[in-house]
């Protein structure tokens, strides 16, 4: 069986593939499909997908699958919120539907676009394997133009298996939830099209100079204009061997949380044209600050899970505008969007209600940090996330994992994954939410060295049981870079009432905002803090009665419609700076 598995772990859909698709005129196969539980993988060794009905002498076989006639689930969507029957499943799931193909220009390519699909996905396409992609929460693209008919079968195979060699590994603190839970979409190419394209303001040119890059989807040389009609810009961009870039001069309204302006740039290269919204501003470190266009900040930011109660992972752009509401609301410029990427619409919104974000890949925990296919598809999910959101002002954070104990093997592989981070993308920071060293009750890390702000998560007050430890953690360390808190909290069962000692509690849970806000805000090297979390999630680990399957330390209820005190402990001190 696991050489069987081989031959269809090939032709990975990877950030390589990747094509540039915002704005492009899409055809959704979105909506109804036919689908089947497939946990001994069958429809892999049996070669369902082959669709042998009859042998050579036209008999008729048996057959253990029918593809029409199975049960039909409306995608995109998590299996697990569908049916309580699937609540817990894990593991391989068959989606199939027919669709027609009909040739509009002669050099067209046809691109299969997955949202996103947990964990591991492989196509198929009119009886032949197309590819494969690795990796639950970024998107895939695969060229299907070489499979299509007028008549078509698409057969999906998504398996959400928890393993150990994993990115995220096979033990988490959130729901492994299964299925295709973002849009499945056909994107109409000519032959030579953009393939990616990257816009923002460059670094240290006072804010008067923007740098564009172009690449092509073959090696080829020509000349693409880049238009932002609002600045009076018309630039041509020389591509030599399918790639281009250039810098030019621009005053451009910096965007802000305060003043999220956009721009409409359109690119046009050959017969292919596309076109964004793009905002441009500068965030670096200087010294011990975190600058935004030139001005220091304090990111006031909340953890956020993508997590909905009713429809899982799968959430509507009205459950994506709810969040960053109710965090604008709390009183936030900034979103830790954890612990793997949501989805890019989380980002575009971003940029047009104007929020800062931190975004995140899910090197989480016990990774196998020793393991060289495990760092490839770590690596794999960063690349795919920054080249999908590179120009989203809004991000301006990439974090390269979460609670990870310093080792050397951890060193090397996340000092890797932040080299990346920076050889990919010099226009924004790189951190990791770090543990703190307990031995010494500091803020002292290794990795710190990679990093251009040092993540901090320590739950003083909760795990940590004992407040008295919290000052004096700021007070045993001495960071030579800006510091975010990136998680603290407590658990509160919504509505549950006690004193500020009796866990679970709304009371408790507020006192330990109270207690932690009170000694943050006296220390000048923390430079912002994204207490976990905005609103309670799903999470298996969690089984006392007051959580139900829940991780309780959200602000918010599962529902989002109830407020709990520590809301209104943190919104006050938000408003207050």
């Amino acid at each position: 069986m696991e050489d069987t598995m081989l031959e269809y772990s090939k032709k990975m859909a990877t950030a390589e593939t990747m094509v540039y698709d915002r704005f492009r005129k899409k055809e959704s196969l979105n909506g109804v499909w036919h689908y089947a539980i497939d946990q001994y993988d069958t429809c892999i060794s049996g070669k369902w997908y082959e669709e042998n009905y009859y042998d050579e002498g036209g008999n008729t076989l048996p057959v253990d699958y029918s593809f029409d006639e199975w049960d039909k689930m409306n995608l995109p969507c998590c299996w697990n919120t569908v049916d309580r029957m699937f609540l817990l499943y894990e593991g391989s799931m068959i989606f199939t539907r027919k669709f027609f193909y009909v040739k509009q220009k002669q050099d067209e390519r046809m691109i299969l676009k997955i949202g996103a699909a947990n964990y591991l996905c492989r196509i198929f396409i009119n009886k032949k394997y197309v590819g494969m992609h690795k990796g639950g929460s970024t998107p895939c693209y695969f060229d299907i133009t070489d499979y299509l008919e007028h008549d078509n079968r698409i057969i999906i195979q998504v398996d959400s298996t928890r393993r150990d060699e994993q990115v995220p590994p096979a033990v988490t603190d959130w729901f492994n939830y299964g299925g295709i839970y973002r849009d499945i979409e056909l994107i109409r190419v000519p032959k030579i099209h953009i393939r990616d394209f990257q816009i923002a303001l460059e670094p240290n040119s006072g804010f008067q100079k923007i740098r564009a890059t172009v690449r092509l989807s073959e090696s080829v040389s020509d000349t693409a204009v880049l238009t932002v009609e609002e600045l009076g810009i018309r630039q041509e961009v020389e591509i030599t061997n399918g790639r281009g870039e250039v810098v030019f001069e621009a005053v451009p309204a910096l965007w802000s949380p305060e003043n999220p302006k956009l721009y409409d740039v359109c690119v046009s290269c050959a017969s292919d044209h596309i076109r964004d919204r793009v905002g441009f501003r500068e965030i670096r470190v200087k010294g011990m600050d975190i600058v935004l266009n030139g001005k220091p900040l304090f990111l006031k930011g909340v953890s956020c899970h993508e997590d909905s109660a009713i429809r899982g992972k799968a959430l509507s752009d009205e459950d994506r505008i709810e969040n960053i509401r109710n965090a604008r609301e709390l009183g936030c410029n900034f979103m830790r969007v954890a612990h793997y990427p949501h989805s890019e619409r989380m980002a575009q919104l971003a940029d047009e209600m104007g929020i800062l974000f931190w975004e995140e890949i899910p090197v989480y925990w016990q990774i196998h940090f020793d393991s060289t296919d495990t760092y490839k598809d770590a690596e794999n999910q960063l690349k795919e996330l920054i080249t999908r959101d590179y120009n989203r002002a809004s991000v301006i954070i990439w974090s390269v994992g979460n609670e990870n104990n310093d080792t050397d093997e951890r060193l090397k592989f996340m000092g890797g994954l932040a080299a990346c981070a920076h050889n990919m993308d010099t226009t924004r920071m790189v951190s990791a939410a770090c543990l703190v060293n307990y031995a010494k009750n500091a803020i002292e890390d290794r990795l710190e060295q990679h990093l251009d702000v040092i993540g901090l998560n320590e739950y003083c007050g909760w795990y940590t049981a004992d407040l008295k430890m919290l000052p004096e953690l700021f007070e045993n360390s001495n960071p030579q870079k800006p510091v975010i808190i990136t998680e603290f909290g407590a658990d509160a069962y919504a509505g549950l009432r006690g004193t500020i000692t009796d866990k679970g509690t709304e009371d408790c849970q507020a006192f330990v905002y109270e207690k932690q806000i009170e000694n943050i805000r006296r220390i000048s090297y923390i430079k912002g803090m994204t207490p976990w979390i905005l609103n309670d999630f799903r999470c298996p680990r969690r089984t006392a009665v007051t959580q139900n399957y829940y991780n309780t330390k959200g602000l918010l209820s599962a529902d989002r419609r109830h407020r709990k005190m520590a809301y209104y402990v943190l919104r006050d001190f938000y408003r207050s700076i």
